[in-house]
């Protein structure tokens, strides 16, 4: 476990059979060793909070997402919970920053929860397809949020976000490609890297921002 020097957040290595195994791989195995160790941001943040505050990031880059963020949790007086964010009123939480549909998008969430609909204290002990299915059923909340949040909130090993741009365009960069595959087409693609795609997903996303010495 490391500190991260610039944000001082606490960082640990993850998926390092993911690692090994792509290591070896002919397309992915010089970008591993030049990239190196998977780190993820380790978090105890509760559901809620944590998807809310994803919520706030959809579509926005990562300065202005961090200010409405902000805004939107001193709006609520720092009491990111369901209850709190149905007591305020919505005007004041547009007044954050938020746009009606991601306003909508966490209201439904902090009312299904809150109503039983939703159960997510639980979601730590479920499989990935649960947590999608349970996600999901959120308005505003897509197949890939619920994955991101199986990745990066409970570091499953085996997700494969095929909707991601990023992950398309990084492999397609890994691999050689004049252009990235589709959604449909890069699905079976992830196959040979089982069970740890998701550490194929990490190093396509990286491999973006990497070149090759």
């Amino acid at each position: 476990m490391a500190k991260n020097a610039d944000t001082d957040s606490t960082w640990v290595t993850a998926w390092t059979g993911g690692r090994r195994k792509l290591g070896r791989d002919p397309a992915f195995g010089p970008w591993v060793r030049r990239i190196g160790t998977i780190r993820l941001p380790q978090t105890t943040e509760d559901p809620f909070y944590y998807l809310a505050r994803t919520i706030c990031y959809q579509q926005l880059a990562g300065r202005a997402a961090a200010t409405i963020h902000g805004r939107f949790v001193d709006a609520l007086g720092g009491e990111v919970t369901p209850d709190k964010v149905l007591r305020v009123r919505e005007t004041t939480l547009r007044k954050a920053g938020l746009s009606g549909n991601k306003l909508k998008a966490i209201r439904d969430l902090a009312a299904r929860i809150r109503s039983g609909e939703v159960e997510v204290h639980d979601l730590a002990g479920q499989p990935d397809d649960e947590v999608i299915r349970r996600l999901t059923s959120v308005w505003g909340i897509g197949e890939w949020t619920a994955q991101m949040y199986l990745m990066f909130r409970l570091g499953r090993p085996d997700v494969w976000p095929t909707g991601d741009l990023g992950v398309r365009a990084g492999y397609a960069k890994a691999h050689g490609l004049a252009a990235p595959p589709s959604h449909a087409e890069l699905e079976p693609l992830g196959e040979s890297y089982r069970p740890w795609r998701s550490a194929a997903a990490f190093y396509c996303w990286r491999i973006l921002e990497t070149e090759l010495a």
